[in-house]
């Protein structure tokens, strides 16, 4: 049985929040509003390994998927066994991708068998060689180019030595990881193959709660398994449920080994890429939008990776509760400022928890959905102008904008295992 692990998501933007003079009053209101919980759908995660470098010549002129449904035939309308026929139609565009890596763990200390650190008064025991051992991971793909380009989850291949990626007919392919974003959670996997069935892709931006949904993957090993659900919500995200966020969730049932698998509309589509569940609900599941996912897709094609401006704070629309945990008049307007990521930009820049931003570059913002399309618009090194109210004075702050890349690199070296 394929081994596969759940792994709970983070979000880059949200720590825990330090202490400010307005008290704890604000925190717990910020605090109040997270999505704890939320896990991947289904792969091991290991030691940071450096992806395969993309050395193809890709022209930019040529579209992600131009291939028909794979069989050839168009979905009319529903009949009796349309999602019999979604599945038979798109099933051979999802692959299965299993992962090994290698781990190196320090070995025990043990005592000296001549008892010579007794001599020196030191400790006596004498280091034992590191223990490596292999792990395996499951995932799953789509295909979405008919000469070898599958789309999966970042979190699914990040640190795999050897990729295997086997098809619905059976037949497997060495894979190799041409490009990954952490930010997104997206990868690119090619394998050397040409006529693979490639999947439609759809447009996620009309979908509607209520619309049909199908998920297909390779749940806990066992592949090609297609599950039935529904649009429950839209514009979620991990970190904070009342936050701005961009993705799908579904009630189509979603497990580990699931991630990277696709979520089909009611004409066979791809819509979205399975990502994540909610392990203390039952069915509460989340995807990765086509319209983020596909233009994702196309730079990392071009370019193996992307640049994505990042401030490191988590933020709240004013409201009255929270101008009242801030000692502010009931009409404040901008967005608060919850916590500070540290070493993050805003932290290097003075931004501190409690302070809301009304102005960027002489903009006037009052929601956060406001500041993150501003910030995104932006490049890594560019400098932002920000107006803060504080403490009931407006300070104008120079922000420079970092590479979420950097901070997430900075934060895995903190938090790599120590050998002693």
């Amino acid at each position: 049985m394929m081994n596969t692990t759940e792994k709970k998501t983070e979000n880059m933007n949200h720590t825990q929040n330090p202490k400010f003079s307005a008290g704890s009053a604000f925190c717990g209101l910020l605090a109040g509003l997270g999505l704890a919980g939320a896990f991947w759908a289904g792969h091991q995660l290991w030691p940071q390994t450096t992806a395969a470098k993309f050395t193809d010549t890709i022209s930019s002129s040529v579209p992600l998927q131009s291939a028909p449904l794979a069989g050839g035939k168009a979905i009319n309308a529903p009949g009796s066994n349309f999602i019999a026929d979604i599945i038979a139609q798109a099933s051979p565009s999802v692959v299965n991708i299993d992962t090994s890596s290698t781990i190196s763990v320090p070995g025990l200390a043990f005592p000296h068998p001549m008892g010579i650190g007794e001599l020196f008064g030191e400790e006596d025991l004498q280091p034992a060689p590191q223990r490596k051992y292999e792990s395996h991971g499951a995932g799953s793909g789509v295909i979405i180019r008919s000469d070898g380009y599958i789309l999966t989850n970042n979190h699914v291949v990040q640190n795999a030595d050897d990729i295997k990626v086997t098809l619905s007919d059976g037949r497997s392919f060495p894979g190799k990881v041409v490009g990954k974003d952490k930010f997104t959670d997206l990868a690119l996997v090619k394998v050397q193959a040409k006529g693979l069935p490639a999947a439609k892709l759809g447009d996620s931006k009309n979908l509607r709660p209520g619309d049909w949904a199908v998920a297909i993957g390779s749940p806990l090993g066992f592949s090609q398994t297609a599950t039935l659900g529904i649009i429950s919500a839209l514009g979620r995200s991990l970190g904070d449920i009342n936050a701005g966020g961009e993705l799908i969730q579904t009630d189509a049932a979603i497990n580990p080994g699931n991630s990277g698998g696709p979520l089909l509309n009611i004409k066979g589509e791809v819509i979205g890429i399975n990502q994540a569940i909610r392990k203390d609900g039952q069915n509460i599941s989340f995807a990765i939008p086509m319209a983020v996912a596909k233009p994702i897709a196309d730079q990392l094609m071009l370019n193996g990776s992307i640049p994505h401006a990042f401030l490191g704070i988590s933020m709240a629309d004013m409201d009255e509760k929270i101008a009242k945990a801030l000692n502010l008049p009931a009409n404040t307007k901008g967005v608060a400022i919850g916590s500070v990521q540290p070493g993050s930009p805003a932290q290097k820049s003075g931004l501190i928890p409690g302070d809301v931003i009304q102005r960027i570059n002489s903009k006037d913002v009052s929601s956060s959905k406001e500041v993150q399309a501003l910030v995104r618009a932006h490049k890594p090194g560019e400098k932002l102008d920000m107006a803060v109210l504080r403490q009931q004075m407006v300070v104008l702050i120079p922000v420079k904008i970092g590479d979420y890349e950097d901070l997430k690199a900075q934060k895995e070296e903190v938090e790599a295992p120590s050998n002693h």
